[in-house]
């Protein structure tokens, strides 16, 4: 039986837009008709809900799942903007030492089995929280910046990648903005990609459209037509190809 595929979304420094990414991907998928399941697992620094505007109908979370507080169904939260997109919140601050990658492997195949993609926003950084996130994925994307810094900490996650034997992995180049790459100002994408060894996905310019919409709990992709929507339509068309390669789609 034909099983959905996990995504973990992931960056090496906080600030890159890993969680804004991780959000209209899932959106994405779910206007073209695809069953969806978006996973906080940045608990602590939840923000996942507040980006698709559900913070007010969080009841459970993923934590309360996995200690067995609660049923998976019950954690999820439908965003009623779409035929099927699902999600389950982070923990606002709960203790998660004794969460396991086991636990977080039978989270993914049980939802496997309800829905095409399952889509984890993973804590920025390195460490057993990045770890954590990992288990279970079928393919991994890096949010990074022009910033030499986020460049750097993106290498360093794509070692960890290869280490942890994730062999699909793409990197996205947000926050683009020409005007500062043509100054010299910030490292160009040919700099960037001469720095990592992902293929890179896409790149994603700065836009205040993106910030305004967010802040507003809006995925930006809603509103088709745009040139923000087609770029992400097509990044997401690269990440999901890579994926349907290994099951013949």
């Amino acid at each position: 039986m034909e099983t959905g595929k996990v995504i973990s979304i992931v960056s090496g420094k906080g600030g890159t837009g890993k969680t804004m990414f991780a959000v209209n991907l899932g959106a994405v998928l779910a206007l073209q008709g695809r069953k969806v399941a978006m996973v906080d697992m940045d608990n602590g620094l939840r923000s996942m809900d507040l980006y698709l505007g559900l913070e007010n109908r969080v009841v459970y979370n993923v934590v309360d799942v996995m200690s067995g507080m609660c049923r998976i169904k019950q954690a999820m939260i439908r965003d009623k903007r779409f035929k099927c997109m699902y999600l389950i919140a982070a923990a606002p601050g709960r203790d998660v030492r004794d969460m396991t990658q086991l636990h977080v492997e039978v989270l993914c195949e049980k939802l496997k089995a309800e829905f095409d993609y399952v889509i984890i926003d993973a804590p920025a950084g390195i460490g057993d929280s990045m770890m954590l996130a990992l288990a279970g994925a079928d393919e991994a994307v890096v949010v990074t910046i022009p910033e030499a810094a986020a460049v750097r900490d993106a290498d360093v996650v794509d070692r960890i990648l290869i280490e942890a034997g994730i062999e699909k992995k793409f990197c996205i180049i947000n926050e683009i903005d020409a005007k500062l790459v043509s100054m010299g100002a910030v490292p160009g994408i040919a700099e960037i990609s001469r720095n990592l060894r992902m293929n890179i996905a896409g790149i994603i310019q700065y836009d205040d459209n993106i910030f305004i919409a967010t802040n507003r709990g809006i995925p930006i992709v809603l509103k088709q037509g745009t040139y923000i929507e087609k770029n992400f339509r097509a990044i997401t068309e690269r990440i999901v190809s890579a994926l349907d390669e290994d099951t013949g789609k």
